[in-house]
C-alpha cells in the first residue's frame, strides 16, 4: 500500500467538485494506494512528459494529475479540477 499525499488546495478543490466526480476521485485515490501511479484503465490516462507525472480524466470536464514522490512508496496529487485549467 502506497501513501497518497493530498495538500490543502487539493482537498478544497475536491470539495467544490460535483458529487459524481468526488466519488470517482475517491476511487482514484484508492487505486493509487493499491496499484501505484500507472493506471491505464482510467479514462484518458496518460503519462506526461515528466518521468514521474501522470493524469487521467474523472469525467469530460474534470481531471486529476499526480506524481510519484518516492518510488514505490509515496504519490502526491498535484491537481484536480477542470480540464481547461489543467497544468499540462
Amino acid at each position: 500500500m502506497r501513501r497518497v499525499v493530498l495538500k490543502k488546495k487539493i482537498v478544497k478543490a475536491v470539495a467544490i467538485m460535483p458529487k459524481r466526480e468526488r466519488i470517482l476521485f475517491d476511487k482514484l485515490v484508492e487505486d493509487l494506494k493499491e496499484k501505484g501511479p500507472v493506471l491505464p484503465n482510467w479514462l484518458n490516462y496518460k503519462k506526461l512528459t515528466d518521468m514521474n507525472t501522470y493524469h487521467c480524466h474523472l469525467s469530460y470536464h474534470w481531471v486529476a494529475c499526480w506524481f510519484e514522490t518516492i518510488e514505490g512508496i509515496e504519490l502526491e496529487v498535484t491537481y484536480v479540477g477542470s480540464r481547461e485549467n489543467a497544468p499540462y
